[in-house]
């Protein structure tokens, strides 16, 4: 297998970061939805509503652009981590992993754009295109972290291209139909406790492989894929002051092909080289990313104040497992690294407001509630400490003139202190043989995020 380099991620996406929503969302694809905590999908106020209800492009006249890029300033931080290693019933030594216990795993700044445009054909017919980043996740641990093994570092980075069309079907009703083209690109680290393997298990043994650490060795894997799915949209104006809108956005298969680069240990090459470990070899991954369904209203209250709510439903239980699977078998363990998360589906609740300040400023803020598809500490990835947040937003709208208007948000999402049960033994992931280091540890989690966004609207 060949990995094919498509340079839409890097373009898109400098960096990624830890998911700013439940799983490995991104969380956020406009800065009029960010100062709501996305509860404003049925507002249709600008070309972002190709994302939150493609529907909604009736409501928009001529040509609209919007243009939005976000700053985000992730920390998410481990500490208190402990691991082991299997010790053989003949090997009564201690098997403990040494290294770092804390540190943060996350970067520190990562800029995201985000780009729509809708032309209304005619009174009816409404096309649209929207470039955005739906799924985005990133954690790297220190590599002598004592948590290296089995997987020290994963990112995931998703691109979507949309293009949809919006049918008015009378004053009331709406729908839209689209295309979604993703592209995804992965990469992640791999540690391998050679040491313990050159030693065959035999701690005891003397000599400068035959211990913990003494000879690690790494795989840096990378893939990527296109996949195709679709998105659907309803929107009613149940009369001048009310409107309530669905939409739906279909999973995605990805089959993500690539490469594995092994770096091993100058001690025991030729053995590992002989075991399967060669320097390159093949690698790939199937994922799905989830579908979501999303309900949402708005309310006119007054001349001045706007209410927003959106429920959304994501089948997070699309990720029960994923296999990380390499060309050449490694001697007695076979080709394939399990990772078992057996996630839960779950539903996110957003509830804002909008209030017309001035003519040209309209000030905006919502609250939400985002629950974590992480069924217990015992399932929770390393590699994704994912729990229960709280996103509190606020921002505004500020009219330039009649074409042109700038959105502008703050959000700051905290996510529940977590703890995670690491267990990489192939038992514990239901199998006799894997590539693992086959440890245990436990680790505990803080994390939050800061989100700043601006965002440009014209319509020609």
């Amino acid at each position: 297998m060949k990995l094919k380099h498509v340079s839409l991620s890097v373009m898109m996406m400098g960096a990624t970061t830890v998911a700013m929503a439940s799983g490995y969302h991104f969380g956020t694809q406009s800065v009029s939805a960010q100062s709501t905590a996305n509860a404003s999908a049925a507002e249709a106020a600008n070309a972002s509503t190709i994302f939150y209800n493609a529907a909604g492009m009736t409501k928009l006249e001529g040509t609209n652009f919007s243009g939005a890029l976000n700053l985000v300033a992730p920390n998410a931080k481990y500490s208190d981590a402990s691991a082991t290693y299997p010790t053989l019933a003949v090997t009564p030594v201690n098997s403990t992993v040494k290294g770092s216990t804390s540190g943060k795993i996350t970067e520190d700044l990562v800029v995201v754009p985000q780009l729509y445009m809708t032309h209304q054909l005619n009174d009816k017919v409404t096309v649209g295109l929207g470039i955005y980043v739906p799924f985005a996740s990133s954690t790297e641990y220190q590599r002598d972290s004592v948590l290296r093994y089995n997987l020290n570092s994963t990112e995931l980075t998703t691109i979507d291209i949309n293009p949809t069309v919006a049918f008015k079907l009378n004053d009331q009703h709406s729908v839209a139909v689209g295309v979604l083209a993703q592209h995804a690109e992965a990469t992640l680290r791999q540690y391998a406790n050679f040491g313990y393997a050159l030693a065959g298990g035999n701690l005891a043994l003397p000599g400068s492989v035959a211990g913990n650490g003494a000879a690690d060795g790494y795989a840096d894997v990378e893939g990527d894929d296109w996949g195709f799915g679709y998105n659907l949209a309803w929107m009613w104006d149940i009369n001048d002051n009310t409107r309530i809108g669905v939409n739906y956005r279909s999973e995605i298969e990805h089959t993500l092909e690539g490469s594995a680069k092994w770096t091993k240990p100058a001690a025991g090459y030729a053995a590992l080289n002989a075991a399967g470990f060669k320097d390159s070899e093949g690698a790939k991954v199937d994922i799905t990313t989830p579908e979501a369904l999303s309900v949402h209203g708005m309310h006119k209250l007054n001349s001045k104040t706007n209410l927003f709510a959106d429920v959304t439903w994501t089948k997070h239980s699309r990720f029960d497992k994923a296999l990380l699977v390499y060309e050449n078998a490694k001697t007695g363990q076979g080709n394939t690294t399990y990772l078992t998360p057996a996630w839960k589906d779950t539903y996110k609740l957003s509830l804002g407001g909008s209030y017309q300040y001035t003519e040209p400023l309209q000030l905006r803020a919502g609250i939400a509630y985002d629950k974590s598809p992480v069924p217990n500490d015992d399932r929770r990835l390393a590699t994704l400490p994912d729990n229960d947040r709280i996103w509190l937003s606020f921002g505004g709208k500020y009219d330039l003139n009649k074409q042109s208007s700038i959105d502008f948000a703050y959000s700051y999402i905290k996510i529940k202190d977590a703890k995670a049960n690491v267990n990489g033994t192939c038992v514990a992931q239901g199998q006799t043989t894997c590539v693992s280091s086959q440890t245990k540890g436990t680790v505990n989690y803080k994390s939050s995020a800061q989100i700043l966004g601006v965002q440009y609207n014209h319509r020609f």
